[in-house]
């Protein structure tokens, strides 16, 4: 409300706040000030609350802060955090308004220390791929169906069970060498180097697995180092690295030729699955049976078409003679009417002789001479038609399939039963069908030469 002051001036009185409304103020105003911040110190009165909040301070030699880690962040750490413990905070300056308390909203926490180590494996992955190591059109392809895979793994790692637990249930028939190495601590990275090069040497195994379980990123700093991804590189046998869980990510994964989330995910990728594979075959065992009995219902139908507009042999001499004893049969009452017509004519004749006085003598020598002639050319009728019968029954013969078989020659057919005449219809190593005088043979084309024009 507006005031009087000394010299009788106007003004407005100021605005008096609460305590909610102060506390609110600071903590927006330090939310919009202050950034996302990394904060080292050790931890110290670590509490962890039933809803699974964790509440400590984190100090150094000069000045501690009140922290808060909310569960749905502190259940993505791979360690608990202990009294005493050096970390590294990635956390937000906040106000907790009910008590005015200036603390910390963590949002990542890791041990004191990884900033170096994530620095370094940034700066080598950087690198490595400046040089292309990671390019896909490097990597090789994993063999299908390998006989022998090598693992390069500690012999005490649970790795190696999962591995070998998985190969057993996918595939049982693959052998397995082990190139044992450890895999942590010092001096690891340069014997896991020397693992996978003797592998390459002895080239006893088709593929290579390099793997180990999950821990801290100290745990899997050999398949950070250098000398290990130049081995991977250097590999001459493709290269899956299952190192770790699902969210580890090491340089080993990015020089692979395939990366896994897990060991027993490096297994499947380098098996083929027999159940996969078995249901697969009777899937197409199952097509080929249907493919075949089309094919062999196809072919009946083609062949009983191909049958009723085939003429056999035996009906067609059948019909020429059926042919032949029809003109025989018109021979026969052609020649009985020219001889009623020869002996009406006789009987006319002798009407008339007795008129006419003919010389019977002469008549009767020309009678038996006419006779005798139609006789002979009778009997040349039959001859010439038994002789072109003959000569109808010859060519047919000639022209039968069979008799062209019965003398050394065969008919060559495809699969389908479409017969060959020219060599630019075949290709090498096409199977064929040759039908000869008795049965049947099947054939593989080796080479071809067509008749030039």
């Amino acid at each position: 409300m507006p005031v009087n002051d000394q010299n009788g001036l106007t003004q407005v009185a100021p605005r008096v706040l609460s305590v909610t409304e102060l506390n609110r103020s600071v903590r927006l105003l330090l939310e919009q000030t202050l950034p996302l911040a990394w904060v080292a110190g050790e931890i110290s009165n670590l509490t962890v609350a039933a809803s699974g909040h964790w509440y400590f301070a984190l100090k150094d030699k000069q000045a501690q802060v009140r922290c808060v880690m909310f569960r749905s962040r502190s259940m993505a750490l791979d360690f608990r955090p202990q009294e005493g413990m050096q970390v590294e905070l990635r956390a937000t300056p906040a106000l907790y308004e009910a008590r005015g308390e200036f603390q910390l909203n963590v949002d990542f926490m890791r041990r004191a220390g990884l900033g170096a180590l994530f620095e370094q494996f940034e700066r080598l992955k950087a690198r490595l791929a400046a040089e292309g190591l990671f390019a896909s059109e490097r990597k090789r392809a994993l063999p299908a169906f390998p006989r022998r895979i090598g693992i390069v793994t500690s012999p005490a790692a649970a790795a190696l069970r999962d591995v070998l637990t998985t190969l057993r249930r996918r595939m049982p028939g693959i052998e397995v060498v082990l190139y044992p190495t450890p895999v942590q601590g010092e001096g690891a990275a340069l014997q896991i180097a020397q693992a996978l090069r003797k592998a390459g040497e002895r080239a006893e195994v088709e593929l290579l697995i390099v793997c180990r379980g999950g821990g801290s990123i100290e745990d899997l700093w050999a398949f950070n180092e250098e000398v290990v991804a130049r081995a991977i590189v250097a590999s001459p046998l493709p290269v899956i690295s299952g190192v770790g869980h699902e969210t580890d990510v090491t340089i080993a994964d990015f020089v692979a030729d395939r990366r896994a989330p897990t060991p027993t995910a490096a297994a499947e990728l380098a098996s083929p699955n027999r159940v996969e594979l078995s249901a697969r075959l009777q899937q197409l065992l199952r097509r080929l049976t249907r493919d075949v009995e089309r094919t062999l219902q196809s072919g009946g139908q083609r062949l009983d078409y191909a049958a009723r507009r085939l003429v056999h042999p035996g009906q067609r001499l059948e019909k020429q003679r059926l042919l032949l004893r029809q003109l025989q049969g018109r021979l026969r009452q052609a020649w009985q009417r020219r001889s009623e017509q020869a002996e009406w004519r006789v009987a006319a004749a002798a009407q008339r002789l007795p008129q006419l006085r003919p010389d019977v003598a002469t008549l009767q020598l020309r009678r038996r001479q006419l006779q005798q002639r139609m006789q002979t050319a009778l009997q040349r009728r039959l001859e010439l038609a038994q002789l072109q019968l003959q000569h109808l029954a010859l060519r047919l013969q000639q022209l039968s399939p069979d008799a062209v078989l019965q003398r050394g020659y065969s008919i060559v057919e495809t699969a389908d039963g479409s017969v060959i005449s020219d060599a630019t219809q075949l290709q090498p190593e096409q199977t064929l069908r040759l039908r000869l005088a008795k049965g049947r043979a099947g054939v593989k084309v080796t080479d071809v030469e067509p008749q030039a024009d």
